[in-house]
């Protein structure tokens, strides 16, 4: 007689025998108690340190707090706070009790948090002083608001005062908790990913998720016990909580957090902790611009988009090539520290995930060079996650009967297998026929001669005879010339140079923001109303 086993089912027993988050940090306080795992450096540069043994001892003490109010397996906790260490301490706090920490975003307002609140039937919520008002008006069905002593370091503002519990007083005994066994296939997370069109999809992340994260996403980075990761990007992004935070936990690392980015501690902060590695996106280069780069830094590997070769030479540091997103839970494609990579390819797959390029009208897959939708094939709530909480309609939408998850990004396979990024679909521009990709065009401005490109997003403008062409809104960077008519020649110019005639902008436009959607990527729907209000090109 034979026996067929789910591959999901399969993995918790097997791969992840006896193994969740709550393991893997008593393994870490055990082996390496005095190691740091988490270091917060506030604005003020007056650091708190907490090893493995630390974080683990208070993390305990969380839980015990939450489950003295109620909380319990399978239990939604809302954290709404800037980047803080009692976020963390919350996050994993749950992860102990068996409830789900629901990370949001702290730019939204109004019917987002009710959005947030309800949707995820959270019990509770834990926020800082700046929010309380909004928590309060909007999260009216939750039980309980806890809220930290200041804001990320930063104290309470007139106006601020709640009579609300403090932070502190959730540290309880830890005996009071029931012990739990592992269950790898357990939720431990939910993050809200974007969209332009619809409320933002609550994507769940199992315990499993996290493991998977800090073995591989920790691998394919070069990450070690020696690893530190800064992480400056908000917690409830998976940037920070994965790549950061799950990275250095599965190796043993440890992971700095800071409120915001600070461009003038930048190389300080490098040197302060020995940083190993740091997620590099634009605004970080056009920050950093006009600051020397030390001779002798730490900083080893950049995780980010593309392979880059001028910023390797420019930082001193390696580019890691990837492409990922909340619901891959880490990279699903990767470069390596030991081949050759070209220009602008975001990798190939990563062990563990299976991609195919397909044409999203057709659903045939696409031969070299031809531009489609990428698909990605894993197992849900190991390597992509689980679920979106309470909307079969998407999970519908999103895969297929044979398990593909349909990501609606565009790229194309080139020489040697090598992937690159060609857009997200929604942003695809069709000029006379001719698909252009934005993120391409974007990418050549990025190089012009001189610099002084900040941010750029290259968006179809409506034509009279081709339908659409590529106009570019662009924020100025460091030693951008003042001749705003010049520099946009300049631009354009340089594209003519680098890329076929229907790729060219007809026009660039200089703004100083650009409007942005629900998790701060640049909602190019509104550019796109924008250069259409601009005189015919």
């Amino acid at each position: 007689m034979s026996l067929d086993l789910d591959v999901a089912a399969a993995a918790a027993q097997f791969d992840f025998a006896d193994q969740d988050i709550p393991q893997r940090l008593r393994h870490w306080a055990q082996v390496r108690p005095d190691h740091p795992f988490m270091i917060w450096e506030p604005r003020s540069g007056e650091d708190q340190r907490w090893t493995y043994k630390a974080f683990d001892e208070e993390t305990s003490k969380v839980a015990a707090g939450l489950y003295a109010k109620g909380v319990r397996k399978h239990d939604k906790v809302m954290i709404h706070a800037e980047n803080c260490p009692e976020m963390v301490l919350a996050w994993y706090a749950c992860a102990k009790l068996g409830a789900v920490g629901v990370t949001t975003n702290t730019r939204c307002v109004g019917g987002e948090i009710e959005y947030f609140a309800d949707h995820t039937e959270a019990v509770g919520v834990i926020t800082q002083p700046k929010f309380v008002k909004e928590i309060k008006a909007n999260a009216k069905n939750v039980q309980w608001i806890v809220v930290t002593d200041d804001n990320s370091g930063e104290a309470a503002e007139a106006g601020e005062e709640h009579d609300e519990a403090t932070f502190g007083s959730l540290f309880g005994d830890p005996a009071t908790v029931p012990e739990r066994p592992a269950e790898p296939m357990l939720p431990a997370g939910i993050m809200f990913t974007s969209g332009t069109t619809s409320l933002p999809k609550a994507v769940v992340h199992t315990h499993a998720n996290a493991l998977w994260s800090g073995t591989m996403g920790s691998q394919s980075m070069n990450m070690n016990r020696d690893s530190v990761y800064l992480g400056f990007l908000p917690f409830f992004h998976v940037n920070c909580q994965s790549w950061a935070f799950w990275g250095s936990l599965g190796v043993g690392g440890t992971a700095v957090l800071l409120p915001k980015f600070s461009a003038s501690r930048f190389w300080e902060i490098i040197d302060k902790y020995q940083v190993t590695h740091c997620s590099m996106i634009p605004f970080v280069f056009k920050a950093i611009g006009p600051q020397p780069v030390p001779e002798q830094h730490s900083l080893k590997v950049m995780p980010m988009g593309i392979i880059w070769k001028e910023i390797e030479g420019w930082l001193k540091a390696q580019p890691f090539a990837s492409w990922g997103m909340t619901e891959t839970v880490t990279h699903a494609t990767r470069s390596d520290f030991v081949q050759e990579w070209p220009q602008g390819s975001i990798g190939k797959p990563t062990p563990g995930y299976h991609l195919a390029v397909v044409n999203p009208e057709t659903g045939e897959p696409c031969k070299k060079g031809e531009i489609g939708e990428l698909w990605v094939h894993g197992v849900r709530g190991v390597n992509i996650f689980l679920e979106y909480y309470k909307n079969p309609e998407a999970m519908a939408k999103s895969f297929t009967d044979n398990g593909w998850f349909k990501t609606g990004d565009m790229v194309h396979i080139g020489d040697e297998g090598h992937f690159y990024f060609s857009d997200r679909d929604k942003d695809a521009l069709k000029v006379g026929g001719e698909n252009v990709s934005a993120r391409q065009v974007e990418e050549t401005i990025m190089q012009v001669p001189g610099g002084g490109i900040g941010e750029v997003a290259v968006v179809a403008k409506s034509h009279e005879m081709l339908d659409m062409v590529a106009v570019a809104f662009v924020i100025k960077g460091w030693g951008a010339p003042e001749d705003e008519d010049a520099f946009a020649q300049a631009i354009i110019d340089h594209c003519k140079a680098n890329l076929a005639d229907f790729k060219v902008p007809r026009a660039v436009y200089f703004v100083d923001e650009f409007p942005r959607a629900a998790l701060e990527k640049v909602a190019k729907n509104k550019l796109r109303e924008m250069a259409d209000e601009m005189p015919a090109v």
